[in-house]
C-alpha cells in the first residue's frame, strides 16, 4: 500500500480493481488482428490479419463535451462511453475507412471502481457496435484537477481502408443526390447550449416533459447515446458507388456538409424529406431560437449524410433499411455554394 500516495488522494488499490473489473469488458470487443492482454504499456493489431493490399490508416480523436454534465446531474454513466466510441468511428467512416481499435482515457477526481466499470462498460458496447477492438486505455485519478465526483473521457480510434477505396470528396458532382440517416437525437455536440435553455427555463433532468416523450425524462431523452453508423455505412460502401460521407456533429449542416463538397459546390436541402426529432423542436421553442439557425448547431435529425449517384439512391436506402436505419434523400448537389435549406 503507498501510504503516502493515498493521504495525497490516489488509491493504487482502486486502480488496481478497475483493471479486474474491466477485463471482461475489453475482452467482449475481440476481433481479428487484436493482439496482447489489458496492462501491456502499448496496445497492439496485427494489421497483417486483414489481408488488405495498399492500406490507408485513417486515425481520430474525440470527446463528448459538456454532454458530461448531463451524466453528472443524472447520475448515470453506462452510455457515455457509447458517445465517445461514437464521436470517433463515425469520423474515420466518413472517409471509408473500418474502426479497427479503439483506446480510451478516463481522468477523475476520485477513484470509484463501480463507476468506472459502467464507463468503460459503454466504451466497450461503443466498441461491439463497431465491431472495433477496445486494445488499450488510460485511467488517471487527478485529486484537485477534478471534484470527486467528477470526470473527463476521451477517446482514440484508428481505421483502414484500401487507397483505391479512400472516399474524399473528389467525385462528388453536381447532381448528386445527399442521403440522410437518422440520428438518435441530439448526439454529443450543442450541449453548452443545451444546459443553458435548461437552466434559464427551469427545467429539471428528472421531469418527464409531454412534447418530449410519456416514459423518459429529460435527462434520459438528452443522455440517449450518439448513434454508430459503422457497420450499415460499411455495408454500403461496399456496395455501392459513395462519393462522399459527413458526420453531423458540432456545428450542424452549415459546417459539416461542405467539408465534403469542392469549390463551386453547394447543396440544397428539402426540409420535410426526413423527420425532424421532438428533442429539437422542444429547444427550439424553450431557446427560442430562429429554426435556420437550429441547422448551424444541431444535427436536427440527420446523424450522417452520404452523397451517391441519383440512380444509385434507392438502393443505397434499401440496404439502410435492411440494418434498421430510417434514411432518405434530403437533397441534391448544387453548382452554387452554400447550403440551403427549402421547406
Amino acid at each position: 500500500m503507498a501510504e503516502s500516495y493515498e493521504k495525497a488522494g490516489v488509491n493504487l488499490e482502486k486502480g488496481y480493481e478497475v483493471v479486474r473489473r474491466i477485463k471482461k469488458h475489453v475482452a467482449s470487443t475481440a476481433r481479428p488482428g487484436m493482439m496482447g492482454n489489458i496492462g501491456a504499456f502499448g496496445g497492439m493489431f496485427d494489421l497483417s490479419a486483414l489481408h488488405v493490399k495498399e492500406p490507408v490508416l485513417v486515425s481520430g480523436t474525440d470527446g463528448v463535451g459538456t454532454k458530461l454534465k448531463l451524466a453528472f446531474a443524472t447520475n448515470r454513466h453506462n452510455t457515455i462511453g457509447i458517445d465517445v466510441v461514437a464521436m470517433c468511428v463515425n469520423d474515420v467512416l466518413a472517409q471509408g475507412a473500418e474502426p479497427l481499435f479503439f483506446l480510451d482515457y478516463i481522468a477523475v477526481g476520485r477513484n470509484n471502481p463501480e463507476k468506472i466499470e459502467q464507463i468503460v462498460a459503454g466504451v466497450a458496447e461503443g466498441c461491439r457496435q463497431a465491431g472495433c477492438a477496445l486494445i488499450g486505455g488510460e485511467t488517471a485519478e487527478m485529486p484537485g484537477m477534478y471534484t470527486d465526483d467528477e470526470y473527463d473521457i476521451a477517446g482514440f480510434t484508428c481505421g483502414v481502408v484500401e487507397k483505391s477505396q479512400l472516399i474524399d470528396g473528389s467525385k462528388v458532382a453536381v447532381g448528386d443526390a445527399l442521403i440522410g440517416i437518422a440520428s438518435s437525437g441530439v448526439h454529443s455536440n450543442g450541449f453548452s447550449l443545451v444546459r443553458k435553455i435548461v437552466a434559464d427555463n427551469l427545467l429539471e433532468w428528472h421531469t418527464i416533459y409531454p412534447e418530449l416523450s410519456e416514459q423518459q425524462t429529460l435527462g434520459e431523452t438528452l443522455l440517449t447515446p450518439t448513434k454508430i453508423y459503422v457497420k450499415p455505412a460499411l455495408d454500403v460502401i461496399r456496395q455501392c458507388d459513395i462519393h462522399g460521407i459527413s458526420h453531423i456533429t458540432g456545428g450542424g449542416f452549415d459546417e459539416n456538409l461542405p467539408r465534403i463538397l469542392k469549390a463551386g459546390q453547394g447543396i440544397a436541402i428539402e426540409e420535410g424529406s426526413w423527420e425532424i426529432l421532438p428533442v429539437f423542436r422542444f429547444l427550439e421553442k424553450r431557446g427560442r431560437i430562429a429554426h435556420r439557425e437550429m441547422f448551424n448547431i444541431f444535427n436536427m435529425g440527420i446523424g450522417m449524410a452520404l452523397v451517391t449517384e441519383t440512380s444509385q439512391a434507392r438502393k443505397v436506402i434499401d440496404i439502410l433499411s435492411k440494418h434498421g436505419e430510417m434514411a432518405s434523400v434530403i437533397g441534391y448537389i448544387t453548382d452554387e455554394e452554400g447550403i440551403i435549406i427549402r421547406k
